[in-house]
Order: C-alpha cells, then structure tokens, then sequence
C-alpha cells in the first residue's frame, strides 16, 4: 500500500476491495478495528504512512456499506473518505467513488450539506486534485443517493452555470469584459450597476471626473464598493478554474451514472462545444476528456440526437465552433463499437470536408478526429491501411493512387477503365473484408455511385457495374438492398435513354459474356444473385410490362430478355414457352426501338440454344430447345401481325441455318423464285434435326407465306426457302400433302390475312401447274365437305372460291357439273360459316358461270324451303347467295315470298332476307310492305310476331335513296280503310324513327301532322298506337329544330279538332288522342321549347298553340301537365316581350286556369302576382286578358279578401285603361269568389263602386253596374231598397250619365238577384222607372231600359209562368220598344224577346198578338242587324222548327215565304248572340 509505484497501490487497493466485498460482510468486527489500529499508528516516516492510511481509509468504506444504515460509524468512515478525495491519485479517486455510493442511504440526512461541499470543493479549489477529487466524490454521492438527487440539489444547474460562467457577469450589459484589466473600471462598472447608472461609455469611464464621482459616493460607501470588488475581482481569476471544474464534475458524471445520465449530456452540448475553445488550455483539455466520457456511453439513440448538433456546427462561419465540432466528431471513436459503426457513415465525409478549411486549426482538429477514428478499426487488413487512406483523404492530389482504393472517387472518373476498375474493387469489397455486413453502413456512399457506372454509354462498363451488383447482393444479402430490384425496374421503364434502360436489363441480369459456358453456368446479375424462386415471382411482372402502353417501358423489357438467356444458362429454357409470345408480340411492335429489341432478344434465343444444343448433343436434354422455338416461332409465322411474321420468318430462317450448318447471309439475286443456293446436304441435315414431318411442316408453312400480303414477309420468306431448298419442284411434291392441309386449315382460320395469304398460296399454284392440278384439287375439296371439322369445310369453300378466281373461265366451264352440285350442298350446309363461305363461292361462280349458277341453285333453295327440316339451312343459305349477289337473286325470291296470306315461315324469310339484302330492297319496298302490313293483323299470333319483326327489320335496312318510298308506302297504310293497316303503319312510323340511324328530320313534319290527325281515329287502339308512334317521332328530332314545327303542330291540331266537332253536334270539343294518359308528352316539348328560346313571333305562336292544344285535351290528361306547362309561361311573361307575347301567354293561362282547376294551386301566389302586374301593362289587350284571369284566379283561392282590397287600393289610384281593367277583375273576382269575400270587404266595394255609377266614363259606369249587380246577391233587403231607392230618384236626373248608370245597375242586379228585386218594397217603382227611362232622349238609357226590361219578363215567365197579366205588363213596353227609332234599341228589344221565346215559349206565345204585328215589321227593318235579330226571334217566338202548324199560324204577322225560310235555320244556330258574359252587357 506504500509502494512509490501509484500503479501498484491502485491495483492493491482494487484487490483489497474485492476480497472485502467478497468476504466483509461475515467479517465486518473483525476487520474494523484492524483498519482502526492502522488509521491511528503513528511512525517516523509520516509522509510514506499516509499512503497506507488512504488504502485503510478505502477499505473502510468498503467495509461500511455491510453495516447497519444508523450505525454511528458511517458517517465517520464517510467524513474519511471524504478527506481522502484530495490525494491527487485517479485510482484511489476512484475507489473513494465507488465507495461513497452504498453510503449514501445513512447520510439522507446530510445530503444537501454533503453536495453543496462537495459542489463548493469542485468550483472554488485551488488545487486540481481537489477539484478532481471532489468530481469523483460528487459522482459517487449522485450515484448513491439517485438520479434525481441531480435535479432536487440543482447539481445540473450548477454544472451549467459554472460551463456559461465566463466572468460571473451578464454579457448583455457588459461587452468584452473578459478583456478588462483596468480594476478602476471594473469599480466604475459595478458602480453603475448599484446605482442603476446607464453605462458611460469607455472613454468617459476613464476620465477623472467619474472617478471624483464615484468617489464622493453617491449612493454608494466605499466600503460596499470594496465589497463588490473582492466578489466579482477574484472571479476573474477563478472563472476558469469553475469551468474546469464543472467539466470535470461532467465527466465523472458521465462515467459514474452512463446512459442515465444521457439527457442532461444533451442538453449540456452547446455548452461543451463552447468549451473546446476556450482560451484556458486547462478548460480545453476538460472539454475533451468530457467528451470521451460522454461518447463512451452514448447509447444508439443519444447519438442519433447529438449528431444532427454536430454536423450542423461544421456549417458554421465561426471557426472555434467548427473546430470544436469536430474536435466532438473525433471523440466518437470512443463510442460503442455498434454505435459507431452506425456513425461513421455520416462522419467520415464531413471530416473530410473538414481537412480542406481554410483554418489552419480546423484542419488540424480534422486530421486528428480521422486518426481518433481510423485508430479504433480492428480488421487487421484495413488498418494497415489506415495511414495511406488517410494520407489520400489530406493531399489527394499528391497520393491519387492511393485515393483510388477508395472506390467511390474512381467511379466518379471520366475514364472509362478507372470506372471499371472501381466497379471491380466495389465488387470484390465483400470477400476484403472479414464480416461482409460491415460494408452495411456504406451502402448508401457505395450504391449511387454503382447506379450511375450501370448507365454508362459504354456497355463494358455497365457490365462490370452488373456484375458488381450482383457480388454485392450475393454478399451481403437481399435485405440489405430493399429498393435496389425496383429502381431497376423503374429504370426499365425510363424515357430517358435505351442507354440507361439497356444498363439496367444488364444490372439484372447480366454475366460474363467472355465465357463461352454462359449457357451452362449461371452469371453473376442481381436476379441470378437472387435466385430462381425470387426470378419466377418476378417473370410475370415482366411478361406483362412487354406489352405497357409506354414504348420506352416495352423496349426495356424485352431488353431483360436479351441478357437473360447468359445470365440464368439452361434454367431459363423452362420459362421459354411464357417468354417467347411477349418476344413475338414486341415484333410486331409499333416502335422500331422495341421491335429491334425484341428482334435481338430472339436471334439471341435462338442463337443461344442453336449452340445449347450443340454444346450438350450428349444430354438427355439436347433436343429440348427446339421442340420449344419451333412452335412458337411457327405460330409467328401465321400471325394477323405482318411484322411478327416478318420476324418468325427471320428466327425460322436463323433456327433452319444453324440446324443446316449454313450462314444464311449470302446474297441470292436475280434468277427465278425457285432457284437456290441450297445443297441436298443441307435439306438431309434439316430432315436429320428436325425429322421429317417437322420438316415437311416447317416448309409448308414458308411456301405459304412466300405469298404473303407483305412485301417484307414476301421476301424473308423468299430468302429463306431459297437457302435451304436446293429443288422446289420435287419438295413441292414431296411436301403437297401437307402443304394442302395447311392452306385448308389456313383458309378456314378467323384472321383475314392468313386466309388471303392461304388463299393467294392456292391460286399461285393453281396457276403455276394449270389443268394439271384441278382434276386432282376439286374432287379433294369437294371430298372435304364430308369432313366432320366444321374449320376444315369452311377451308374447302374459300379453297374453291380461290381455285374459280384463279383458274380461267375456259378451264372451269368443264368442271360445272361437280362445282355447282358442291356449291349447292355447302350452301346447305349445317353450319353458318360454311354457308356463309359457300356465298363467296357463289359469287365467284356466278362470274364464271352467269344465270346457269342462279337457275340451277336457286331454286333448289327455294323448294328446299318448304321442307320443314331443310328449310333453315336453306333459308341461311339464300342469305349468303343474297349477300353477295343482291340484285341478280333478289327478283327471283321475292315473288314467292310475299304471296298472301302470309305464313309464319315466309313472313320470318322475308325478315332474314331483308337483314342481308339491305338497300337492295329499296326497289321492292311496294311489294315487301303491303304484305307485311296485313300479316301484322293476322289472326295467327306467330304471323303477326314474325311479320312485325320482319317489318321492323325491312324498315331500318333501307338507306337514304329508300326513304322516300318508305315513307310513301307508310303514308298509304295510314290512309286504308281498315284500322289494322292505320295502326300497323302507324306502329312501323314510330319503330323507324325511334331506331333508324339514317338523318330524318326533313320527314318529321309530314309525320307529326299525319300522326297528329290520327289522333282522332274512330279507332282506339289505332289511336293509341298513332300517338305512342308520335311520340318517338317527336324524340327524334333535335330540340333546337321542334320550334320550327310549331305552325305545322297547330295547323294538324285544327284539323284534327275539326275532324272531331263534325262527329259531335254540340259540346265540347276533345281529340280522342289527348284524353290519353301522357296525352301532351309528344307535342309539349315543341311548344315549350318555343318559348323558351324562340324570337318573339314564335313564343306568341307557342303560347296560342298551346292554348289551342289544352283547349282539346281533357282535364284528367291535363292534370300532370298543369306545372310543366305553367312554370314556363309565368317566367317568359316576366321578361321584357313584346305585347303580342304576353297576351298570347294570358289567353293560355286563362284556358288553363278553367280546365286545370286545383292542379294550379301550387302556383297561385305567382299567378296572382303576374295578372296584377299585368293589370298595369300599356296595352289594353293585356290588361283585359289579365283582368279576366284574374277573376277566374281568384275561384281557386281560399283568401279573397287581401286581394279584393289591393284592388281596390289600386283602383283609388288609377285611372283611364288601368281603372277600366282593375274594374273588370274585380268584376270577375266578385263574380268567381264573391261567396268568399267577407262583408266588410264587400260594403268598402258597395261604398266605393255606388260613385262610379254616375262617372262619365262608359267602361267605368258599365263595370261600376255589373260589380253592384253581382253584390246584389250578397246584400241584406234594407241595404238593397235602400239601393234601389237611390237608383229610381235618379230618374229625374239632369245627367243623362246619372240616368244610365242607374239603368245599367237595375239591369245588372234583375240579372243576379232577380226575385230580390221582384220582392223589395220599391219594386213597383222600378218598373215604372223602367217604362219611364223608354222614353228617354239618350237612346243608350232606351237601350239600357228595353235590357232590363227583358230580363224582368224573362224572370216572369221562368218563375210564374202562369200569371199573363205580369207578363203583359212587361211585354207592352217591349212591343214599344220594337218600334223605336233606334236600330240598336229594336235590335236589344228582339233578343230580349228571342230569350224568353226560348225559355218559355207557351207563355210568350199566349200573347202573340200583341207582339206579332211589331215583329213582323222588324223583319222588313232596312237595318241588316235588327232584321238579322228579327229572323232569330221569329225563329223561337212562332216555334217554326216545332212543325207546319207553327209555320201557317206565324202566316197571320209574315208572309208564307218568310215562314218557310225560317223554319229551315239550324235551332242552335245563334247561341252565342245572346253572350251574357259580354263585358259591355251590364
């Protein structure tokens, strides 16, 4: 323990603890007063002895920690072991620490006193054992009493203060005071700072003048100033011993409590970056050796979070901060060998960056944190290398030869061979070191570089960069490379350049093309590296994107398909049979930079296993390839595609030369087709690889794409069989067995183009061999209709149309007796194609063989109809000869088709024919229709469903020269007699226009006004049909043209209307067609698009078209129409139309208003609105049409009373043309709603309207009349005779006006409230009133007079017939009034007269007497009018329609002549003479 050797005394020490806390605890009394004897022995050599006392004093605290936690001794053995921290011994520092910590659970007490000891030893000490000393101990106590002990005595923040403390002064006051020496004016500052002084500036700190201030004191003793001198001067001195402190308290933290004391390492960071350059070198080497503690227990996510820090301070402008960022970097080799290794990725090329600043120090710091790091490698190989990698980093332009070592700069060269040997070394990097997965971390430096040499222009080069991946991922393992398979995918699919896309196909796939065993020996590409489980989940990604929709995307596929072959050697023949249609598909390619590729990827194919063949002739397996090329390639030959073709025949012509042991390049020019420079040799080779019928097969095949519809299949083809047959006449018979079953097969296949092909092979050799070969072909063709394939009869007839065409006329002519006899039964044939193939047949024999084909076949057919089981085939045969030769067969079918009655059979012949012969029936649509049109009535459902549907197809085959004679013999069935043939048309109108593609709209007028006729058919059913046939016709027609059919609409709705009025003798008049449900569907949308986007003239013609329309339609039908058709026209009166417009629309709204009824409801407030706008309106048309509306409105509301009263507001506003028809709405609100007016409503009318009687105004007063009139009917009998009473004293009135209107209201209320009248006290003098007014000097008062009077006897004699002695009294002064001077007033006094004939006439005629003679002079009046009237009221007063008695009694008054005239008019003939809804009729 006293050894001089501090290594021995610390290694003792060590010792003596462990066997302590091995043993102690059992031994605890015998050791303590051991350690006692030796702590108090006294000895001459004092100084040595103390040695062995601090041991002793270790061991006691080792001791102490298996006592009790209140033993007494504790706390004296800790004030030891506190003592024994100031030795100046690292050693015996640190087993003091580990000490102190069990301790510390007895001293819980004493803790705040201990660390603040401590914390004061550690930031004021003089000595650096001490200090040290205390840092141990403040590290073990922490350890002891627990983490947290940190934040509860602010130990951190002491740290921290004591890291910032510069000068223990606030920098945001004091600028550079750390520069300071003057002490005076460190005293003026602290002055400054007492006495809440601004700080003077420098200059003025050192003037005396401050001083003489400071020293008088103001505020401020001097003994105070001393004592704020003695506190801050010596922190000048000690501010970097606290730092060093601090940092040493860091450290020991650091070590002591590891990763716990992680959080507050980050947090402390900036402060020990500031550090690493302090000007204090103590500080600094503090700074450092922190920084190792605090590194060497990082954990991996501390040093996640310290790196950010660090890498962003090598950014910094500051060199001290760089320096000290990577003097930081540098201490991280002495982290955890796992975290580092994740590090150094980030730092190694920061350091590096670091070496080239332009400090001289930063670049020092760099050099010696890349030696820090480079000293930790312990792989044997590299760190002998170590010293050159970092002499290449510093001067790389001094060592660029060992710079290149490092890869990732020479894969950035321009030169092509330092790239490729870059490439190499990345390559090999797995087997140089000693665990691949170290090489993990760099993957991310290493890969992009790779990436970029993988796409170089130059393909040596990329396949060094293949390779290398593959090495890469074969070492270190796929996981490793999770993106990499997929960016080369993408680059697959790049746009950029074939350059890149071919790079990456080699990436994947590439091996070493140098070796000639590349087929049997798998290469080194990433897919190889991969495996083949790994290649067959990726083949059908690939196969799929050989057919992208990019170009750049099917050029980099098939490009995989050229390296692959090399790459995967004899495994890639088990995929071929998926590969080689995706090859055959990109030959055909519309991009040349695809076909190309895919071309290369086929000869390499071929080429490859060509040679896999000749490599393993001795395996099992070395007839493998070609039964997989050569069916592929043969089914390219036969492709629709020419390209495909083209190439098939390229890759057939390659696989034939290498299996022959030719070349194939020599140039074969001039000569015939036949001649070669083939040898027999060649041909037995051929037989010899590919056995003889393979071979007959492969050459079958070229001869017949030898007349091939592409120039370029044509000629490879050509080349081909002129290179490997050496005499084709003699192949030709050795191969024409199967070169005949090919071209059947071929000319039966679905494509077009290998039946042309097929074909014009048949017909060259027809024409090459002539006579010779058709006695052999014909009988085989016709011998093949018995084959049971039904491909192989189908081949037959095409072989036979091939053969006609190309043999001459001459030839065939003496063949006809087998031709036509096999034509016929093809054409017979069960199945469609084969008949269907047997037409064209026809076809060509009919050029050869005119009439006789059509005499000797057609009619076969047409018998063979009638047989029930050769009927269909005989029928679809008929078709195919029709198809192509219309015009010719057509007349001779027809006529036996279309013989009536129709059967089921010919009706559904005519259909079947007519789908084929197409515009052909355009000629006999006169023939074809009528019949059909009376087959579609039929009593035999199955005809009428046949005939129909035949019909509907003899309509739509038709082209745009037939629809003129459709339409015409349409038109003539909607004209016949018999309803079954209306409605059929009918029906076959609305089928044609609703289905045909032809453009008809130039014949959709003469069809609407037709159909719309129709609608009024005495026939229901053809009514229904004619207007569901309307219906699609107006579907047809675009809307933008229906506003052109407005007027034609309206004209075939007169019509149409007309037509009906006829059947009925009076009544309202109703088109059968529009009490339909739906009835308005066809023509509503004409009418309506009319007004919405017409000019003015045609919105006035739809509006009044519309209204004609509803006027004809029942209001059931109506009724869901009433919105649709309301909505618009309330919104087109709105606008700003001409008048002509709106008064249309109103006239429309009114028709609407009668027969809609209820179904307006949800439109009444806006109709309101609109007819009282238009009430304001400057036409009178409009105003009057909008004042009837309104009254007839106003019936269908439920609160009347708001809008009498606006009327009557707008009436005390108003005047002229406005009052007038404010007047006539009331008039018609009163008269349509009057019960619902309430009566005050109805005395303010009373009150107002009573004035308007005299006004001067005839319009007013008459309107003024009729309203009292109507309110008559409401008022009580005092109120009326109070009336009355005014109206008779007016008699005698001055105006004539006054006389009048109380004329016209007497008459106006004998109309509503007659018996009222008759009843009321003043009635006697009313009449008398009346008689009086006769005599009046105004005939209008006369006239007004002779009015009421009328309507007085017409009350009479309705509501007590039998009392003559009444009637007299009112008839005499009507008999007067015959005879007045005026003609208006006689005319008044006839129709007076003619209404009550008419109501009663018994009564009227029990006083013929008195009017007869007057009568029969009115019938010689000189004035038209009244003699006119005359006649209508002899008509009903002498009863002349009722028998002859009349007509000789009414001889007494008229002549005989004038009687008999009479009695011929129509009884009914003048009932809208007598209108009492006439506005002027009071």
């Amino acid at each position: 323990m006293a050894d001089p050797n501090a290594d021995v005394r610390g290694r003792m020490i060590n010792a003596g603890i462990l066997i302590i806390d091995k043993h102690g605890r059992d031994n605890v009394s015998l050791l303590f007063p051991i350690f006692e004897n030796y702590l108090n022995k006294k000895t001459s050599d004092e100084e040595k002895y103390d040695l062995v006392r601090e041991g002793v004093v270790i061991f006691t605290g080792a001791l102490a920690k298996h006592l009790a936690k209140d033993d007494p001794k504790v706390h004296a053995v800790v004030e030891k072991l506190l003592d024994v921290l100031n030795t100046p011994s690292e050693a015996v520092q640190r087993a003091v620490s580990t000490c102190l910590s069990p301790l510390m659970q007895s001293k819980q007490e004493d803790a705040p006193a201990l660390v603040s000891r401590l914390l004061d030893q550690l930031m004021k000490s003089d000595k650096y054992g001490e200090r040290r000393g205390a840092a141990f101990g403040l590290a073990g106590v922490v350890k002891g009493f627990g983490i947290s002990s940190l934040k509860k005595f602010g130990i951190a923040t002491v740290l921290r203060e004591g890291l910032a403390d510069r000068d223990n002064l606030d920098n945001r006051e004091v600028i550079s005071v750390q520069f300071i020496e003057n002490v005076e004016v460190v005293a003026a500052f602290l002055y400054c700072r007492v006495t809440q002084h601004h700080l003077p500036t420098w200059h003025y700190l050192l003037e005396p003048k401050f001083w003489l201030h400071v020293s008088c004191g103001e505020g401020l003793s001097g003994s105070f100033a001393g004592l704020s001198l003695y506190y801050y001067l010596p922190s000048f001195r000690n501010s970097a011993k606290c730092r060093e402190g601090a940092l040493l308290g860091f450290e020991c933290l650091c070590e002591k409590l590891g990763r716990l004391f992680e959080p507050y390492v980050i947090q402390m960071l900036p402060l020990l970056l500031v550090s690493f350059s302090d000007q204090v070198v103590a500080v600094r080497d503090g700074a450092e050796c922190a920084a190792r503690a605090m590194m060497s227990q990082l954990s991996a996510q501390g040093v996640k979070l310290v790196l950010p820090s660090l890498l962003k301070g090598l950014e910094d402008k500051a060199w001290r901060t760089k320096q000290s960022s990577v003097q930081l970097l540098g201490a991280m080799a002495y982290c955890a060998p796992q975290q580092l290794s994740q590090c150094l990725p980030k730092i190694v090329p920061k350091l590096t960056e670091v070496l080239t600043d332009t400090h001289p120090k930063v670049q020092s710091a760099g050099q010696m944190a890349l030696q820090q790091v480079g000293s930790v490698i312990k792989n044997p190989e590299i760190s002998a290398l170590v010293p050159t990698l970092l002499m290449g980093l510093t001067d790389p332009n001094d060592y660029t030869k060992y710079s290149l070592i490092f890869s990732c700069k020479g894969l950035r060269e321009r030169s092509a061979e330092t790239k490729k040997k870059a490439a190499q070394i990345v390559g090999n990097m797995c087997s140089l070191v000693t665990e691949p997965k170290d090489m993990i971390p760099y993957i991310g430096l290493l890969l992009p570089e790779v990436k970029k040499v993988l796409v170089d222009p130059i393909p040596e080069v990329r396949s060094v960069a293949a390779r290398a991946l593959g090495s890469l991922i074969r070492g270190m393992g796929e996981e490793n490379f999770p993106d990499l398979v997929s960016w080369l995918l993408d680059t697959l699919k790049s746009d950029a350049s074939n350059v890149e896309r071919s790079g990456a196909a080699q990436g994947l796939s590439e091996s070493d093309s140098s070796r000639t065993d590349s087929a049997l020996f798998p290469g080194e590409g990433v897919l190889a590296a991969l495996g083949t489980e790994y290649f067959e989940h990726l083949l059908p990604d690939i196969i799929r994107n050989c057919s992208h929709q990019r170009a750049s995307v099917r050029d980099g596929y098939l490009t995989l398909f050229k390296y692959l072959p090399r790459s995967l050697g004899l495994q890639f023949q088990n995929y071929l049979q998926q590969v080689l249609p995706a090859i055959l598909d990109g030959l055909a390619d519309e991009n040349e930079s695809v076909r190309d590729a895919a071309l290369s990827a086929g000869h390499v194919l071929v080429e490859h296993y060509a040679t896999t063949y000749m490599l393993l002739s001795c395996s099992s397996d070395a007839n493998m390839s070609l039964p997989l090329l050569l069916p592929a390639v043969e089914d390219g030959i036969f492709n629709d595609n020419w390209r495909i073709r083209q190439s098939s025949v390229e890759l057939l012509g390659d696989l034939l030369f290498k299996v022959a042991g030719t070349s194939g390049k020599a140039l074969l020019e001039g000569g015939s087709d036949d001649e070669g420079a083939s040898t027999e040799a060649h041909g037995r080779a051929i037989i010899e690889g590919l056995g003889r019928d393979k071979r007959n097969e492969v050459l079958a095949a070229l001869y017949m794409v030898r007349a091939d519809v592409s120039i370029s299949v044509r000629q490879a083809a050509l080349h081909v069989w002129k290179t490997i047959v050496a005499n084709t006449p003699k192949t030709l018979r050795e191969i024409m067995p199967v070169l005949m079953n090919t071209l059947i097969t071929s000319l039966a296949s679905s494509s077009s183009e290998r039946r042309q092909v097929a074909g014009r092979s048949l017909g060259e050799l027809v024409r090459k061999l002539g006579e010779r070969v058709l006695p052999l072909i014909i009988p085989i063709l016709a011998q093949g209709l018995k084959d049971p394939k039904t491909s192989r009869r189908q081949g037959v007839c095409i072989g036979l149309s091939e053969v006609m065409a190309s043999a001459g006329k001459s030839q065939l002519l003496s063949f006809m007796d087998e031709l036509i006899p096999t034509i016929r039964t093809a054409l017979c044939d069960s199945t469609p194609e084969v008949r269907e193939s047997a037409g064209l047949a026809f076809s060509t024999l009919y050029k050869s063989a005119g009439m006789q084909a059509i005499d000797e076949i057609v009619p076969t057919l047409l018998h063979s109809l009638e047989d029930d089981q050769t009927s269909d085939t005989a029928l679809d045969g008929l078709k195919q000869i029709l198809s192509v030769r219309t015009t010719a067969v057509l007349p001779h079918i027809l006529p036996k088709l279309v013989h009536l009655p129709l059967t089921a059979f010919n009706a559904h012949a005519l259909g079947a024919l007519a789908e084929v012969a197409g515009p052909g029936l355009n000629f006999h649509l006169g023939i074809v229709l009528p019949a059909l049109l009376s087959a579609m009535s039929d009593d035999d459902t199955d005809v009428q469903k046949l005939a129909k549907k035949a019909a509907e197809t003899v309509v739509l085959v038709i082209d745009e020269e037939g629809v003129e004679g459709l339409i015409s013999e349409l038109l003539k069935g909607v004209g016949d007699n018999q309803a079954s043939i209306r409605r059929s048309s009918s029906f076959l109108i609305g089928y044609f226009f609703k289905n045909s593609k032809l453009y008809l709209v130039d014949e959709a007028p003469n069809m609407i006004t037709t159909l719309i006729v129709l609608l009024s058919d005495s026939d229901s059913a053809t009514v229904a049909v004619a207007w569901e046939a309307l219906s699609r016709v107006t579907n047809s027609v675009p809307k933008e043209v229906l506003p052109s059919y407005i007027k034609i609409v309206r004209d075939a709705v007169s019509t149409s209307r007309d037509k009906e009025r006829r059947k009925k003798k009076g009544g309202p008049v109703l088109i059968p067609g529009f009490c339909l449900p739906k009835a308005l569907q066809p023509l509503l949308p004409v009418f309506l698009q009319g007004l919405i986007s017409g000019s003015a003239e045609l919105r006035e013609q739809a509006a009044q078209g519309l209204g004609e329309l509803i006027e004809v339609t029942s209001e059931q039908a109506l009724k869901e129409f009433v919105i649709p058709i309301t909505g618009p026209l309330i919104r087109i009166i709105g606008d700003r139309f001409p008048w002509q417009v709106k008064s249309a629309i109103l006239s429309t709204l009114s028709i609407i208003i009668r027969k809609g009824g209820i179904a307006l409801k949800p439109f009444l407030p806006q109709l309101q609105t609109t007819f009282i706008k238009c009430l304001q309106d400057n036409t009178r048309t409009v105003r009057s049409s909008a004042a009837l509306a309104l009254g007839k409105l106003s019936a269908l509301s439920t609160r009347v009373d708001p809008l009498v009263g606006d009327l009557l507001s707008s009436l005390q506003v108003s005047d002229g043309g406005v009052r007038e028809a404010i007047l006539t709405a009331l008039k018609g609100v009163l008269q349509h709603a009057g019960k619902s007016v309430s009566v005050a409503v109805r005395t303010r009318v009373y009150v107002l309207l009573k004035d308007f009687v005299h006004h001067d105004d005839d319009q007013v007063r008459n309107s003024a009349a009729s309203i009292l009139g109507i309110l008559s009917q409401y008022m009580e009998d005092g109120q009326l005779s109070d009336l009355l009473q005014e109206l008779s004293s007016l008699d005698s009135s001055l105006s004539w006006s006054a006389r009048h209107g109380s004329i016209l209201t007497i008459s106006s209320m004998l109309r509503h409230s007659p018996s009222s009248i008759c009843t009321s006290p003043v009635f006697p003098s009313v009449v008398y009133c009346l008689k009086d007014n006769l005599k009046d000097e105004k005939f209008p008062v006369r006239e007004t007079s002779t009015k009421a009077l009328g309507r007085l006897l017409l009350h009479r004699v309705q509501s007590d017939p039998s009392n003559t002695a009444a009637h007299l009294d009112v008839l005499s002064p009507m008999v007067s009034a015959l005879q007045d001077d005026s003609s208006e007033v006689r005319r008044r006094a006839l129709s007076a007269l003619k209404a009550v004939a008419k109501a009663n006439p018994s009564a009227l005629m029990t006083h013929i007497t008195i009017f007869g003679p007057a009568l029969a002079e009115c019938l010689k009046d000189g004035n038209t009018p009244v003699r006119l009237a005359a006649e209508r009221c002899a008509l009903h007063a002498f009863q002349l329609t009722k028998g002859t008695e009349n007509v000789q009694a009414a001889q007494k008054f008229i002549t005989g002549l004038d009687a008999r005239r009479l009695s011929k008019f129509p009884e009914h003939s003048d009932d809208s003479e007598d209108n009492e809804d006439d506005p002027t009729s009071g």
